[in-house]
Protein backbone atom coordinates (compact mmCIF):
# COMPACT_ATOMS: atom_id res chain seq x y z
CA UNK A 1 0.00 0.00 0.00
CA UNK A 2 1.21 3.29 -1.08
CA UNK A 3 1.84 6.35 1.69
CA UNK A 4 -0.18 9.14 1.36
CA UNK A 5 1.85 12.16 -0.43
CA UNK A 6 0.96 14.47 2.25
CA UNK A 7 2.84 12.22 5.11
CA UNK A 8 5.98 12.05 3.03
CA UNK A 9 6.25 15.11 1.16
CA UNK A 10 8.61 18.24 2.22
CA UNK A 11 8.03 21.73 2.68
CA UNK A 12 9.99 25.02 2.41
CA UNK A 13 9.36 28.62 2.95
CA UNK A 14 6.50 29.64 0.56
CA UNK A 15 8.05 32.56 -1.00
CA UNK A 16 11.09 30.42 -1.12
CA UNK A 17 8.89 27.77 -2.88
CA UNK A 18 7.39 30.58 -5.47
CA UNK A 19 11.06 31.73 -6.70
CA UNK A 20 11.59 28.23 -7.34
CA UNK A 21 8.49 27.78 -9.28
CA UNK A 22 9.43 31.34 -11.41
CA UNK A 23 12.80 29.57 -12.16
CA UNK A 24 11.12 26.68 -13.49
CA UNK A 25 9.02 28.52 -15.41
CA UNK A 26 11.63 31.05 -17.23
CA UNK A 27 13.79 28.95 -17.76
CA UNK A 28 11.76 26.56 -20.03
CA UNK A 29 12.90 27.49 -23.61
CA UNK A 30 10.46 26.37 -26.30
CA UNK A 31 10.36 26.34 -30.06
CA UNK A 32 6.84 27.07 -32.10
CA UNK A 33 7.57 23.53 -33.46
CA UNK A 34 8.04 21.95 -30.27
CA UNK A 35 5.99 19.49 -28.31
CA UNK A 36 7.49 19.71 -24.90
CA UNK A 37 5.40 20.43 -22.35
CA UNK A 38 5.03 23.35 -20.44
CA UNK A 39 5.98 23.14 -16.60
CA UNK A 40 2.10 22.29 -14.57
CA UNK A 41 1.46 21.36 -11.19
CA UNK A 42 1.65 17.91 -11.34
CA UNK A 43 5.17 18.11 -12.28
CA UNK A 44 6.18 21.23 -10.52
CA UNK A 45 5.22 19.39 -7.48
CA UNK A 46 7.22 16.41 -8.10
CA UNK A 47 10.58 18.17 -8.58
CA UNK A 48 9.53 20.69 -5.53
CA UNK A 49 8.56 17.67 -3.60
CA UNK A 50 5.07 19.02 -2.14
CA UNK A 51 1.33 18.57 -2.98
CA UNK A 52 -0.09 19.73 -6.64
CA UNK A 53 -2.75 21.87 -4.45
CA UNK A 54 0.28 23.73 -2.78
CA UNK A 55 1.52 24.21 -6.14
CA UNK A 56 -2.10 26.00 -7.30
CA UNK A 57 -2.00 27.80 -4.33
CA UNK A 58 1.62 29.77 -5.08
CA UNK A 59 0.71 30.04 -8.98
CA UNK A 60 -2.66 32.05 -7.54
CA UNK A 61 -0.48 34.16 -5.55
CA UNK A 62 2.13 34.75 -8.26
CA UNK A 63 -0.63 36.05 -10.50
CA UNK A 64 -2.74 37.89 -8.31
CA UNK A 65 -0.71 38.74 -5.52
CA UNK A 66 3.05 39.32 -7.34
CA UNK A 67 1.80 40.29 -10.53
CA UNK A 68 2.97 37.83 -12.52
CA UNK A 69 2.49 37.60 -16.40
CA UNK A 70 1.45 33.38 -15.31
CA UNK A 71 -1.12 31.83 -18.49
CA UNK A 72 -2.23 28.17 -18.99
CA UNK A 73 -1.61 26.45 -22.05
CA UNK A 74 -3.83 24.10 -22.81
CA UNK A 75 -2.04 22.44 -25.67
CA UNK A 76 0.84 22.35 -23.81
CA UNK A 77 -0.81 21.28 -20.07
CA UNK A 78 1.30 23.83 -18.21
CA UNK A 79 2.47 27.61 -17.48
CA UNK A 80 4.10 30.20 -19.40
CA UNK A 81 5.27 33.52 -18.41
CA UNK A 82 3.19 35.71 -21.41
CA UNK A 83 6.29 37.86 -21.41
CA UNK A 84 10.19 37.73 -20.30
CA UNK A 85 10.72 38.10 -16.47
CA UNK A 86 13.86 38.17 -15.55
CA UNK A 87 13.37 39.11 -11.88
CA UNK A 88 11.50 37.50 -9.25
CA UNK A 89 9.49 40.28 -7.59
CA UNK A 90 10.72 41.90 -4.07
CA UNK A 91 8.50 40.64 -1.46
CA UNK A 92 7.70 43.09 1.05
CA UNK A 93 8.24 42.74 4.83
CA UNK A 94 9.43 44.89 8.14
CA UNK A 95 13.14 44.62 9.25
CA UNK A 96 11.81 42.66 12.42
CA UNK A 97 9.82 40.74 10.65
CA UNK A 98 13.42 39.90 8.24
CA UNK A 99 14.73 39.37 11.30
CA UNK A 100 12.23 36.67 12.89
CA UNK A 101 12.10 34.98 9.96
CA UNK A 102 15.45 34.22 9.49
CA UNK A 103 16.10 33.57 12.55
CA UNK A 104 12.92 30.94 12.97
CA UNK A 105 14.04 29.05 9.63
CA UNK A 106 17.65 28.79 10.70
CA UNK A 107 16.38 27.85 13.96
CA UNK A 108 14.61 24.67 13.05
CA UNK A 109 17.63 22.66 12.12
CA UNK A 110 18.28 21.70 15.86
CA UNK A 111 14.64 20.20 15.42
CA UNK A 112 15.60 18.09 12.25
CA UNK A 113 14.95 14.79 12.80
CA UNK A 114 12.86 15.35 16.13
CA UNK A 115 8.64 14.90 15.50
CA UNK A 116 8.93 18.53 16.19
CA UNK A 117 10.35 19.14 12.86
CA UNK A 118 6.87 18.93 11.26
CA UNK A 119 4.35 21.09 13.17
CA UNK A 120 6.99 23.18 13.37
CA UNK A 121 7.14 23.97 9.93
CA UNK A 122 3.75 24.34 9.34
CA UNK A 123 3.69 26.88 11.85
CA UNK A 124 6.94 28.82 10.15
CA UNK A 125 5.02 28.94 6.36
CA UNK A 126 1.98 30.37 8.23
CA UNK A 127 3.47 33.37 10.03
CA UNK A 128 5.87 33.74 6.70
CA UNK A 129 2.22 33.73 4.88
CA UNK A 130 0.73 36.57 6.58
CA UNK A 131 3.60 39.49 6.71
CA UNK A 132 3.07 43.26 6.40
CA UNK A 133 3.62 45.40 3.42
CA UNK A 134 6.43 47.94 4.39
CA UNK A 135 9.58 47.27 3.34
CA UNK A 136 11.68 45.23 -0.03
CA UNK A 137 13.89 42.48 0.21
CA UNK A 138 14.90 39.78 -2.49
CA UNK A 139 14.53 36.46 -0.72
CA UNK A 140 16.74 34.97 -2.96
CA UNK A 141 19.18 36.08 -1.28
CA UNK A 142 18.53 35.13 2.60
CA UNK A 143 19.38 32.07 2.69
CA UNK A 144 22.97 32.83 3.47
CA UNK A 145 22.01 35.74 5.47
CA UNK A 146 21.89 34.30 8.98
CA UNK A 147 23.03 30.63 10.06
CA UNK A 148 23.22 28.33 13.62
CA UNK A 149 25.99 26.11 14.08
CA UNK A 150 26.89 24.20 17.70
CA UNK A 151 29.23 21.70 18.38
CA UNK A 152 28.30 18.24 20.09
CA UNK A 153 25.07 18.15 19.25
CA UNK A 154 22.85 15.60 20.82
CA UNK A 155 22.62 11.99 18.93
CA UNK A 156 18.45 12.09 18.19
CA UNK A 157 16.92 8.73 18.80
CA UNK A 158 13.59 8.76 16.65
CA UNK A 159 11.46 6.10 18.27
CA UNK A 160 12.18 7.67 21.88
CA UNK A 161 11.22 11.30 21.16
CA UNK A 162 7.91 9.25 19.09
CA UNK A 163 6.74 7.52 22.54
CA UNK A 164 7.90 10.56 24.49
CA UNK A 165 5.91 13.13 22.91
CA UNK A 166 2.23 12.10 23.47
CA UNK A 167 3.15 11.09 27.09
CA UNK A 168 4.32 14.57 27.90
CA UNK A 169 1.08 16.16 25.84
CA UNK A 170 -1.35 13.97 27.46
CA UNK A 171 0.53 13.61 30.63
CA UNK A 172 1.00 9.54 30.79
CA UNK A 173 3.03 8.16 33.45
CA UNK A 174 6.18 6.26 31.49
CA UNK A 175 8.75 3.61 32.49
CA UNK A 176 11.91 3.17 31.10
CA UNK A 177 15.48 1.86 31.62
CA UNK A 178 17.81 4.65 32.23
CA UNK A 179 22.18 4.47 33.08
CA UNK A 180 23.49 7.15 34.91
CA UNK A 181 26.68 8.89 34.03
CA UNK A 182 29.67 6.23 34.62
CA UNK A 183 27.98 3.91 35.88
CA UNK A 184 28.27 0.26 34.63
CA UNK A 185 24.26 -1.02 33.74
CA UNK A 186 20.49 0.37 33.45
CA UNK A 187 18.22 0.72 36.19
CA UNK A 188 14.78 1.34 36.02
CA UNK A 189 12.95 4.30 36.12
CA UNK A 190 8.85 5.66 36.88
CA UNK A 191 8.15 8.83 36.23
CA UNK A 192 5.62 11.97 35.74
CA UNK A 193 7.07 13.89 32.65
CA UNK A 194 7.12 17.32 33.46
CA UNK A 195 9.18 19.15 30.22
CA UNK A 196 11.51 18.03 27.80
CA UNK A 197 13.91 20.87 26.97
CA UNK A 198 17.13 21.25 24.80
CA UNK A 199 19.83 22.92 26.56
CA UNK A 200 23.10 23.25 24.82
CA UNK A 201 22.71 21.13 21.80
CA UNK A 202 21.62 18.37 24.55
CA UNK A 203 17.96 16.95 24.84
CA UNK A 204 16.87 16.46 28.73
CA UNK A 205 13.59 15.59 29.89
CA UNK A 206 12.57 16.78 33.74
CA UNK A 207 10.42 14.63 35.42
CA UNK A 208 9.17 13.43 38.64
CA UNK A 209 10.70 10.31 39.68
CA UNK A 210 8.21 8.19 41.67
CA UNK A 211 10.72 6.04 43.79
CA UNK A 212 12.85 9.18 44.75
CA UNK A 213 9.91 11.14 45.22
CA UNK A 214 11.53 14.48 43.82
CA UNK A 215 12.10 16.13 40.15
CA UNK A 216 15.03 14.49 38.19
CA UNK A 217 16.43 15.21 34.64
CA UNK A 218 17.29 12.36 32.44
CA UNK A 219 19.40 13.16 29.27
CA UNK A 220 17.97 11.00 26.79
CA UNK A 221 20.76 9.52 24.76
CA UNK A 222 21.38 7.27 28.23
CA UNK A 223 17.36 6.83 27.76
CA UNK A 224 15.80 2.90 26.55
CA UNK A 225 12.86 0.59 26.32
CA UNK A 226 10.44 3.35 26.93
CA UNK A 227 7.14 2.58 27.62
CA UNK A 228 4.10 4.90 27.98
CA UNK A 229 1.83 3.09 30.42
CA UNK A 230 -2.16 3.63 30.72
CA UNK A 231 -2.10 6.02 34.13
CA UNK A 232 -2.47 9.59 33.48
CA UNK A 233 -1.17 12.11 36.51
CA UNK A 234 -1.52 15.88 37.19
CA UNK A 235 1.47 18.38 36.86
CA UNK A 236 1.80 20.39 39.83
CA UNK A 237 0.16 24.16 38.92
CA UNK A 238 3.29 25.75 40.51
CA UNK A 239 5.90 24.24 38.13
CA UNK A 240 7.91 25.86 35.40
CA UNK A 241 11.11 25.14 33.83
CA UNK A 242 12.10 28.62 34.05
CA UNK A 243 11.68 28.78 37.88
CA UNK A 244 12.91 25.22 38.35
CA UNK A 245 16.51 26.43 36.71
CA UNK A 246 16.29 29.85 37.93
CA UNK A 247 19.58 29.33 39.77
CA UNK A 248 21.08 27.14 37.75
CA UNK A 249 24.35 27.86 35.52
CA UNK A 250 23.10 25.32 33.42
CA UNK A 251 20.70 22.17 33.91
CA UNK A 252 21.92 20.74 37.45
CA UNK A 253 20.08 22.10 40.46
CA UNK A 254 21.71 22.18 44.01
CA UNK A 255 19.71 23.12 47.13
CA UNK A 256 22.17 25.64 48.60
CA UNK A 257 22.91 29.12 47.15
CA UNK A 258 26.18 30.54 46.67
CA UNK A 259 27.50 34.05 46.04
CA UNK A 260 29.82 33.72 42.71
CA UNK A 261 32.42 36.15 42.39
CA UNK A 262 34.73 35.62 39.29
CA UNK A 263 37.15 38.24 37.94
CA UNK A 264 38.16 38.81 34.54
CA UNK A 265 41.35 40.06 32.73
CA UNK A 266 41.45 42.84 29.89
CA UNK A 267 41.17 40.01 27.62
CA UNK A 268 38.11 38.08 28.91
CA UNK A 269 36.39 41.24 29.69
CA UNK A 270 35.24 42.34 26.37
CA UNK A 271 34.05 38.78 25.72
CA UNK A 272 32.41 38.22 28.63
CA UNK A 273 30.27 41.41 28.76
CA UNK A 274 28.92 40.91 25.08
CA UNK A 275 26.70 37.81 26.23
CA UNK A 276 24.17 37.08 28.54
CA UNK A 277 25.31 34.32 31.00
CA UNK A 278 23.14 33.95 33.49
CA UNK A 279 19.56 35.85 35.13
CA UNK A 280 21.30 36.67 38.15
CA UNK A 281 24.42 38.44 37.06
CA UNK A 282 25.77 41.86 37.67
CA UNK A 283 29.15 42.81 35.57
CA UNK A 284 30.89 45.61 37.58
CA UNK A 285 33.62 47.64 35.77
CA UNK A 286 37.30 47.39 37.36
CA UNK A 287 40.42 49.05 36.68
CA UNK A 288 42.47 48.73 33.89
CA UNK A 289 39.78 46.92 31.64
CA UNK A 290 38.80 44.19 33.96
CA UNK A 291 35.66 43.25 35.03
CA UNK A 292 34.28 41.43 37.99
CA UNK A 293 30.74 39.37 37.48
CA UNK A 294 28.53 38.24 40.13
CA UNK A 295 26.04 35.55 39.79
CA UNK A 296 23.93 33.37 42.80
CA UNK A 297 24.10 29.88 41.56
CA UNK A 298 22.56 26.73 43.70
CA UNK A 299 25.04 24.19 41.99
CA UNK A 300 29.05 24.82 41.69
CA UNK A 301 29.21 21.67 38.82
CA UNK A 302 28.53 23.90 35.37
CA UNK A 303 30.18 27.02 36.50
CA UNK A 304 33.90 25.34 37.40
CA UNK A 305 34.47 24.13 33.56
CA UNK A 306 33.19 26.91 32.24
CA UNK A 307 35.81 28.94 34.44
CA UNK A 308 38.94 26.39 33.33
CA UNK A 309 37.57 27.15 29.90
CA UNK A 310 39.02 30.88 30.28
CA UNK A 311 42.26 29.42 31.33
CA UNK A 312 44.21 32.33 33.12
CA UNK A 313 42.37 35.12 32.00
CA UNK A 314 39.83 34.05 34.80
CA UNK A 315 40.07 34.54 38.54
CA UNK A 316 37.63 32.98 41.32
CA UNK A 317 37.13 35.23 44.26
CA UNK A 318 34.46 33.42 45.77
CA UNK A 319 33.28 31.24 47.65
CA UNK A 320 35.46 29.26 48.97
CA UNK A 321 34.69 25.76 47.69
CA UNK A 322 34.77 26.80 44.17
CA UNK A 323 38.53 28.15 44.55
CA UNK A 324 39.43 25.08 45.59
CA UNK A 325 37.28 22.97 43.79
CA UNK A 326 38.93 24.78 40.26
CA UNK A 327 42.66 24.46 42.36
CA UNK A 328 42.41 20.86 42.41
CA UNK A 329 41.00 20.48 38.79
CA UNK A 330 44.09 22.33 38.00
CA UNK A 331 46.41 20.41 39.71
CA UNK A 332 44.76 16.98 38.40
CA UNK A 333 45.29 18.64 34.45
CA UNK A 334 48.80 19.21 35.46
CA UNK A 335 49.98 15.94 36.70
CA UNK A 336 48.18 14.49 33.22
CA UNK A 337 50.48 16.93 30.88
CA UNK A 338 53.76 16.05 33.08
CA UNK A 339 56.11 13.87 31.92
Amino acid sequence: MSRSPSKTLHSRPPIERMYRIHEIIRTVKISPASEIRYPNCTSIASELEVSTKTILRDIEFMKDRLELPLEYDSARYGYYYTEPVNHFPTVQITEGELLALLVAQKSLEQYRGTPFEHPLQLAFEKLSGGLQDQISVSWADLSSAISFRSSGATITNLELFKNLSPALLHRKVIQFEYKKLNATGYEKRRVHPYHLACISGQWYLFAFDLNRQEIRRFVLPRMRKLEVTGEKFEKPKGFSIQKHLAQSFGVFEGKENHEVIIRFDSFASALVKERHWHPTQVIRELTHDRIEIRMTLNSLFEIEPWILSWGEHAQVIQPPELIQKVKGSIQKMKKSYSI
